[in-house]
């Protein structure tokens, strides 16, 4: 019998799906499971016919492959990948790769990268992105890791990888040791922020305008067809126009209370701790929070009183004002990912190649969308560039949706409609717009409080200076922290 190319641990939806699309793709794959019932059940089941073979032991697995030998673990992130890790080492021999394909935190990945080379062994953390459907038929795939492991696992990724237009895979390598599975948090967080814009747009309409669910499905289909085309406008889409088995719509009848594994907090955490203003992103991880709180928004709606909701005049006009409200806002929650992602490759030494990283993301993945090839233009006319507002092609479009993004912001605000990314991501243009804020106030108050010092715009940037601005303090000062 041949040997396998590969192997999977873990036949959970996305462990069966990646192993399928690789036999798809000519390559043999060994497949593991804890429970060892289901290696049977998938052999038998929807494996049947395929060149796909089982282990019931890891040593029986080890056995099977070709070296150098891959072991692509696709289990529960945390303390079972660290397990698998100290179980497979003792029977892989120098050069052999591991692979991590869940979305574990990529200071985790750091960690056993350090911790699995010392021990002779590659290892890739990698993103894999695009839920079941991405996993059987082409996900977005972002690894880090090992860079001596790449060459060995190239062929198979972008085989298995969603393809663009023009035949590019999405997927190539992100960078040492954490970066493939950073890049997979950034695109989780700005996941955060498309699903929440969706959410307000929609509630917006519902609660302002009156509109059906079959009704928002049509706008949702018409705005497809232009600049906010996606997987997420799509998938809402046929959300709205789906009729539960009384005929009427599903989604009406879901309990409002969004959950989450933690990404998008990570990815908030990661912001706070390179000092980045990841606002619209923290918004829409905390819109969730603040959801989860069902019982007391119950109470409250008793009690805290607002503005009737309706929002009276020409329906088509509004609606068409938030269509750029929404693409506008997109486009912040994007600028600040790539604000985050260039902090991070500086923090942690990696290049990372920005236009690349867009088109992993152009298909296969839950933020796919034709927005992402114009992020692709953008560096590739200036691999430097800074930030994605200062783009031509951007500060272009920007300008030309703020008007309606102003007037649906102050809208939603005077009839005590909630649209926290919304509100946030035009807080944050307005502020990364202007040359002065009011932070010299704040320094001086800092200074009058603590010592804390302040920098002046009439001397050289780097030198700190102290008032004694009551007369009654000294002259020692705190020390500077740079991040603030």
């Amino acid at each position: 019998m041949s040997q396998a190319d590969i192997a999977i641990i873990g036949l959970a939806v996305m462990g069966q799906n990646l192993a399928l699309n690789m036999n798809d793709h000519g390559f043999k794959v060994a497949v593991f499971n804890r429970t060892v019932s289901k290696v049977d059940e998938f052999l038998a089941g929807s494996a049947k016919g395929t060149q796909i073979v089982g282990a019931h032991s890891l040593q029986e697995l080890v056995g099977l492959l070709k070296k150098p030998r891959r072991v692509m673990l696709m289990v529960q992130v945390g303390q079972p990948v660290d397990d698998f890790i100290e179980q497979l080492i003792p029977l892989l021999e120098p050069g052999d790769i591991i692979i991590d394909g869940g979305n574990s935190n990529y200071q985790d990945t750091m960690r056993r990268t350090k911790y699995v080379e010392s021990k002779g062994l590659l290892y890739i953390g990698t993103g894999v992105s695009g839920g079941e459907e991405g996993a059987r038929y082409g996900p977005s795939i972002m690894p880090g890791g090992s860079p001596a492991a790449w060459p060995h696992v190239k062929p198979i990724f972008q085989a298995i990888a969603a393809k663009v237009a023009d035949g590019s895979p999405c997927c190539d390598w992100v960078g040492e040791n954490g970066a493939g599975h950073y890049i997979k948090m950034v695109h989780n967080g700005i996941e955060y922020g498309d699903m929440q814009l969706i959410g307000e747009a929609y509630f917006l309409m519902r609660e302002g305008l009156g509109l059906s669910a079959p009704e928002m499905s049509k706008v949702f289909a018409k705005w497809n067809k232009g600049k906010l085309d996606s997987y997420l406008i799509q998938i809402t889409r046929d959300i709205l126009a789906y009729k539960d088995e009384d005929g009427k719509p599903l989604v009406d009848k879901i309990l409002d209370m969004a959950e989450q594994k933690g990404t998008g907090k990570w990815t908030g955490i990661s912001a706070l701790d390179m000092g980045i203003p990841l606002t619209m992103i923290v918004e829409a991880v905390l819109a969730r929070s603040l959801s989860a709180l069902k019982d007391e928004r119950i109470a409250a709606s008793q009690v805290l009183s607002g503005p009737k909701p309706k929002i009276a005049g020409d329906k088509r006009a509004f609606i068409a004002d938030l269509e750029h409200a929404v693409y506008a806002s997109k486009l912040i929650s994007y600028t600040q990912g790539y604000m985050l992602m260039r902090a991070a490759a500086k923090e942690y030494n990696w290049n990372l190649n920005y236009g690349g990283i867009a088109l992993m993301w152009r298909g296969g993945c839950i933020i796919r969308s034709v927005f992402l090839g114009k992020i692709k233009e953008a560096f590739d006319r200036n691999p430097d560039l800074s930030n994605l507002l200062l783009d031509p092609f951007f500060a272009k479009e920007i300008q030309a949706a703020q008007g309606a993004w102003r007037r649906v912001v102050a809208k939603a605000v005077q009839k005590g409609i909630p649209v926290p990314a919304m509100s946030s991501a035009l807080a944050f243009y307005d502020g990364y717009r202007r040359e002065s804020l009011p932070a010299n106030l704040l320094q001086a108050q800092r200074d009058y409080f603590g010592a804390h010092t302040y920098q002046r715009i009439d001397k050289p940037r780097g030198q700190y200076f102290h008032t004694n601005w009551t007369g009654r303090g000294g002259s020692v000062t705190s020390t500077v922290w740079k991040k603030n």
